[in-house]
């Protein structure tokens, strides 16, 4: 079923890549971009300028999307970036779940959050600042889906291939085989396919697609096998 799509952070690593695919899928994308940016956008998706951080900004050009890709966040995420993850992901969380109330009324009904696996030992401001922006999208009352990598491989993203022969001892020992599923290593490929599947099969409740989801293909072959948030 082709859909209306209304992207934020379309310039970005996973939006720049995501874009291109949805619109050969017959997808209509429009995206939300500085003045500056608007060059950057791939062909055939529509520029819509605005501030991510600012709901008054773009809210009244959701429409007529029914689907709302929020892919905003701040780059190289490390721990010392507490401040930027609160004044990016989680203002333009904020902007974004306001921008998709107004548009209820006007046919948005699904909402895809690129999130991030949690609990997780480390990088605990990251991760309690995304589940907060969790929690505002799902407070909008629209369906929602929560996709949950940890660290995604790809071009510029290749170093962590260096801790595959950890993990692969960190899933074998009980006391650590759980965490180091829930905090895997997941692929370019495998996130698009998974955003890409969110996207064609929204859902009118909550759901989280994690790294095991991920990694396996289970959500890009239809299958939700996705915890369903409280």
């Amino acid at each position: 079923m082709r859909r209306e799509i209304f992207v934020t952070g379309g310039t970005g690593y996973l939006g720049s890549r995501l874009i291109p695919e949805l619109i050969a899928r017959g997808h209509s994308v429009r995206a939300l971009v500085r003045p500056r940016s608007a060059a950057k956008l791939p062909l055939g998706c529509a520029a819509v300028v605005g501030d991510a951080l600012d709901a008054a900004s773009f809210a009244d050009r959701v429409a007529p999307a029914d689907t709302l890709v929020h892919l905003v966040g701040v780059s190289h995420p490390a721990p010392w970036k507490a401040a930027e993850f609160k004044r990016v992901d989680l203002a333009s969380a904020r902007a974004t779940a306001s921008a998709a109330e107004q548009s209820r009324d006007a046919g948005l009904s699904h909402v895809v959050y690129l999130s991030v696996a949690h609990p997780a030992p480390v990088m605990r401001a990251y991760w309690t600042v995304r589940d907060e922006c969790e929690r505002r999208l799902a407070a909008t009352g629209l369906g929602c889906t929560f996709v949950r990598p940890w660290y995604v491989l790809g071009p510029g993203h290749r170093w962590p291939y260096l801790l595959a022969p950890f993990y692969a001892l960190a899933e074998r020992l009980p006391a650590t085989a759980e965490t180091a599923r829930r905090l895997g290593l997941v692929t370019l490929r495998q996130t698009l396919d998974a955003l890409i599947w969110a996207i064609e099969h929204p859902t009118p409740t909550l759901r989280a697609i994690g790294v095991e989801e991920i990694k396996s293909g289970r959500a890009a072959q239809g299958r939700e096998g996705v915890e369903v948030l409280a």
